[in-house]
């Protein structure tokens, strides 16, 4: 059993192993002195799991879906800067394309997740 509420749900689980992949892909921008564009994706990509893990610590389900709106938002982010990597020829059309459903499949996670806490809130 975890001490944190965050590091039981499956969305702050999916974030880390998406940050990982997404890390590697801001090292290779970094190795090529791409460093405002490393630093920039390394944010987006903590921001989704910091922003899980804050809002797990909420006292209220509104509250909560509000840290995971940022989440949310932040995943919106690093597909962005996913495709500016590609048109800047930093990664290939396919390193992209393999990270974007396991994107896309969080954010809609996550998207039911807050659904599901303002429902309940509303019903309280």
């Amino acid at each position: 059993m975890n001490e944190f509420r965050f590091e039981n749900m499956r969305i702050w689980q999916e974030g880390m192993r998406l940050s990982i992949m997404l890390f590697e892909i801001a090292n290779l921008a970094e190795d090529k002195k791409y460093f405002r564009f490393a630093d920039q994706l390394r944010g987006a990509t903590m921001s989704i799991t910091n922003n899980i893990a804050e809002g797990a610590g909420s006292t209220s389900d509104k509250d909560f879906a509000h840290f995971l709106n940022i989440s949310k938002r932040s995943i919106y982010e690093c597909v962005n800067i996913l495709h500016l990597y590609e048109m800047c020829m930093l990664i290939q059309a396919d390193k992209r394309e393999t990270l974007y459903p396991n994107l896309a499949a969080l954010s809609k996670q996550i998207t039911n997740f807050r659904k599901a806490l303002l429902s309940k809130e509303r019903k309280m």
